[in-house]
């Protein structure tokens, strides 16, 4: 059974409607936070691009990761300040298309980075004596090109299945952005094979990322243990110790959203529970990478003091 059509050519953005008083205060607080966030990332990026000594595998990735989660950003958080001060919410059919493309390919594509900065993890510890011939500047190029396009491959396959299904004349999406669990339910046709191909590919992806980190961790926390010295030990885990803290703040904020019961009552509550991973999980990222790094922040002041403030120095 289908219910009247009208083609869609426009969606409305409910977002924080519901919060009227507090979306100037919501404006103010998403508007510091993206900026920190740019700032961060973008330091990474100039940091890692400046100093030679991070010219390593490791901050190579971390690159890459900046460089995601900055276009990441773009997809999401311009369009929700805009709607914040705006009466008008509307995207277009098209601009919500390309705006949930965007934010998952740049999401898988952050999964894949983490998953691959683990993996190279596992590789530094567990085989250090191979570790120059396995992890080298292809395997590097690589690895970073298979996670854009993994990423995107698996956002234009949703979004195909996303968009393809008939609309109604109910264009209301009860969410800040496009999320494709939101989207779909306003599908006109009463089958939910769509929504069931979305939410199967979110978590089959996101859970076998997550488990995959979790397995290499466990190799090399095996080796870790097996190392005599404790100073040794302390080393080796320091290294790893930033990546594992993005990864538990990133997939356990994802979870929170895929995870849940997907009946259409829970959408209610999907405007605040996806704060946590599109907002909050950018914003830590950079500074975890950059407060419990040692190499990171001896290379920050060595920029900031001879690169950037020579004269000061």
């Amino acid at each position: 059974m289908k219910r009247n059509q009208t083609h869609v050519t426009e969606f409305i953005l409910i977002g924080f409607s519901m919060f009227p008083e507090l979306q100037p205060f919501l404006f103010v607080t998403f508007f510091i936070m993206y900026i920190l966030t740019l700032m961060g990332n973008t330091l990474i990026m100039i940091v890692i691009g400046l100093d030679q000594s991070l010219h390593v595998p490791m901050y190579i990735f971390l690159f890459a990761l900046s460089v995601s989660e900055t276009f990441y950003g773009f997809a999401i958080v311009p369009k929700m300040l805009v709607d914040l001060v705006s009466v008008s919410k509307i995207i277009s059919f098209a601009g919500c298309a390309a705006q949930m493309i965007f934010f998952l390919g740049l999401g898988g594509t952050n999964c894949l980075i983490l998953t691959f900065m683990g993996y190279d993890r596992f590789l530094a510890i567990c085989y250090p004596l191979r570790y120059p011939i396995l992890m080298n500047v292809r395997v590097i190029v690589w690895l970073v090109a298979i996670s854009w396009v993994g990423g995107f491959f698996i956002s234009l396959t949703e979004a195909a299945v996303v968009f393809t299904v008939p609309y109604c004349s109910s264009n209301t999406i009860n969410h800040f952005f496009c999320h494709m669990r939101t989207v779909v339910k306003l599908a006109c046709s009463d089958d939910n094979t769509a929504e069931m191909i979305v939410s199967v590919t979110s978590t089959v992806g996101l859970a076998g990322s997550f488990l995959f980190i979790m397995l290499t961790y466990a190799f090399i926390l095996s080796t870790i243990l097996s190392i005599p010295s404790t100073e040794s030990r302390q080393k080796a885990f320091s290294t790893c110790a930033s990546h594992l803290t993005v990864v538990i703040v990133h997939y356990g904020f994802a979870a929170i959203i895929y995870f849940k019961s997907n009946t259409k009552d829970s959408s209610d509550n999907d405007t605040l529970v996806s704060l946590p991973y599109t907002i909050i999980t950018p914003f830590l990222s950079p500074m975890i990478f950059t407060l419990r790094n040692k190499d990171i922040k001896i290379a920050v002041s060595k920029v900031v003091s001879q690169k950037i403030f020579p004269s000061m120095i």
